[in-house]
């Protein structure tokens, strides 16, 4: 990941900030520029008003000039503003400056405002931000208005200007009050963003070193919550996944020893036997005991291979549920049947067989026969000579229960919760049952497992083992999935 998401996320969110609060500061500039101007022309307008009435009133007195100028003057003081009054075509009779004041005259005198600009105040007024047509030498906020007698006739013009440097100034201290004030909060936004997305990127940062070190074959590598919100469950939940690794690992492993262990015995065994019969270490009459060894062996392998790719197909989901309608009695009394001679040969007495009744199930006929053949042919194995098996077949809801009993050693309390495992056999030498696969009990699981069904199994030491499976009569084609 190299940081990337980290910087991308955090310039990105930098970015946002910086923006919001220069658009914020945009927009209150633009709305304080605005209110200011407009504050300022509403006095520029009153004291234009003010001055013309004074004009009017007095124009007609030898002292018209000078009673103008003394109440520019208060006005222009109190408002900081300039003032001037015009004849009708421009000339500046009256002007608040100095200058004017002691000598009657001033350069603004010789001047005179532009003719366009004049007219302009004359018929419609005049109020803009400028430098009057060139008449100032900087930018004003001019308001300029005609003086017009009571009968309607315009006797002159009166402008009055305040120059914008005082609200450019003001401007600037209003830009530094804003910056000096969101100086902390900007700092402190940028330092929890940073920690904000530094916890969100943390646990990404972890997971994407621990998945590296999942490919090199290292699953110890755990991820630490550190939240209750989505970032966490994503932990939570590769953590979960690695440990479900770990044990598919396990499992993998396991499964790799467990096959070459019960390929490479009989192997080793038929190979031992083969060569001593090539090359005469066994004797003739002894050859067909020792024949009958190997062909055990072969078939002992051909079940295993038969039982893998079983298994193989059913968690692959090649093999699909081909559900039909059978009679599930029937289907173990046939299974029964072909294990006679077994059961004859450990003089096994056959319990409850004879007393159950025919139930129909809709399920997949031939995996079903697989399951009951594998409990059946489990409990034969383990049954001790002279002893029992006791079977149970019946209707429960809308369920088939199945269960199988048989007499023996039993399991002990160790290895029955393994007992469903693959290549799992309670005997650890794995000598005493040769004939024993390890994969029956995982393959029949499996099966019910796919039809939606659960089976245990219970044992009491040294007196009896049973196997109680439940499916549902009616398989449902949304079922089965693994």
């Amino acid at each position: 990941m190299k940081s990337k998401l980290f910087k991308k996320y955090f310039l990105t969110t930098s970015l946002i900030i910086l923006f919001s609060v220069t658009f914020m500061l945009l927009i209150l500039s633009v709305a304080v520029t605005n209110y200011l101007a407009v504050d300022k022309y509403r006095l520029l307008e009153d004291n234009c008003t003010s001055v013309s009435k004074i004009a009017v009133s007095d124009a007609n007195s030898p002292s018209f000039e000078r009673n103008v100028y003394n109440v520019a003057q208060v006005l222009s003081s109190v408002s900081d503003v300039e003032i001037y009054v015009t004849d009708t075509k421009g000339k500046i009779l009256v002007c608040t400056c100095n200058t004017w004041a002691t000598e009657g005259h001033c350069e603004h005198t010789m001047t005179g405002v532009p003719k366009e600009i004049f007219s302009k105040i004359l018929s419609e007024g005049y109020k803009q931000t400028g430098n009057l047509g060139g008449f100032f030498n900087e930018v004003y906020y001019i308001v300029g208005k005609p003086i017009t007698a009571p009968d309607g006739t315009a006797i002159g013009t009166v402008i009055s200007a305040s120059t914008a440097k005082s609200l450019k100034e003001l401007f600037k201290v209003f830009f530094q009050l804003f910056l000096v004030s969101t100086l902390i909060p900007i700092i402190f936004m940028f330092f929890a963003v940073y920690a904000m997305i530094y916890r969100w990127y943390k646990p990404l940062k972890m997971m994407s070193s621990a998945a590296r070190s999942m490919a090199k074959g290292d699953f110890s590598k755990r991820i630490p919550i550190m939240s209750d919100d989505e970032i966490g469950e994503l932990s939570s939940a590769f953590n979960q996944m690695t440990d479900s690794l770990t044990q598919l690992e396990g499992m993998r492993r396991s499964f790799i020893a467990n096959v070459s262990h019960e390929l490479k015995t009989p192997m080793t065994t038929i190979g031992g036997f083969i060569d001593g019969i090539i090359d005469g270490t066994i004797e003739k009459e002894k050859q067909s005991y020792y024949l009958e060894i190997v062909s055990n062996e072969v078939k002992r392998l051909s079940r295993l291979v038969q039982s893998m790719l079983s298994l193989s197909k059913l968690e692959s989901g090649e093999n699909k549920i081909n559900p039909s309608e059978f009679d599930a009695y029937d289907v173990l009394c046939n299974i029964v049947i072909n294990f006679e001679q077994q059961i004859n040969d450990k003089n096994i007495d056959i319990i409850g067989l004879g007393d159950l009744l025919p139930i129909t199930v809709v399920a997949d006929k031939d995996l079903i026969y697989q399951v009951f053949y594998n409990l059946i042919d489990n409990a034969i194995k383990f049954t001790n000579v002279g002893g029992a098996i006791k079977f149970t077949l019946k209707e429960k809801d809308t369920s088939l229960i199945f269960s199988i009993e048989n007499t023996g050693e039993g399991i002990n309390s160790e290895d029955l919760p393994h007992i469903f495992e693959r290549f799992y056999k309670t005997d650890r030498s794995r000598s005493v049952r040769k004939d024993s696969t390890g994969l029956g009990l995982y393959l029949a699981k499996t099966i019910v497992n796919l039809h939606n069904g659960d089976i245990i199994a219970r044992s009491i030491q040294n007196k009896s083992t049973l196997f109680t499976l439940a499916i549902p009569k009616t398989y449902s084609t949304n079922q089965g999935e693994l």
